[in-house]
């Protein structure tokens, strides 16, 4: 999309709280990190350089670090990592599996009460396989 342009319709899927969203008006989707740039900051983004830091915020080498989500479900999460809040149990499988991808591409660390509940949910996705490229 170039300067100026605007989306003006389509079907996005939340995979957070199994929504089909249909037109673009304001309110209906935000664009999710999936790990919030409070948690990236607490996890050791507090080093980064601008540029890193830019870069992830920007992020479009990894499906998983930018997900299409209802704006309802991306405010509940807020800056919540998945020891505070997990979406729909049908997601969670997913959403724990790309919360690790990128926590592992961008070498973040993880705080003890975020691994116990990672741990705990992972424990219901039985010969889940992850798969990632570290970022530049």
């Amino acid at each position: 999309m170039g300067v100026g342009c605007k989306l003006t319709g389509g079907v996005w899927f939340s995979y957070y709280d199994n929504l089909e969203i249909h037109g673009s008006g304001p309110g209906k989707i935000d664009i999710d990190h999936m790990v919030p740039l409070a948690e990236v900051h607490d996890s050791g983004g507090y080093s980064w350089t601008p540029e890193r830091r830019k870069r992830y915020a920007n992020d479009l080498g990894a499906e998983s670090t930018l997900v299409a989500v209802s704006a309802r479900s991306n405010r509940q999460k807020s800056d919540r990592d998945p020891a505070d809040w997990m979406p729909i149990p049908e997601a969670r499988c997913r959403y724990i599996g790309e919360w690790v991808v990128t926590k592992l591409r961008w070498d973040l660390s993880v705080d003890q009460a975020e691994k116990d509940a990672l741990l705990d949910y992972a424990s219901e996705c039985p010969n889940s396989k992850l798969h990632y490229e570290p970022a530049e």
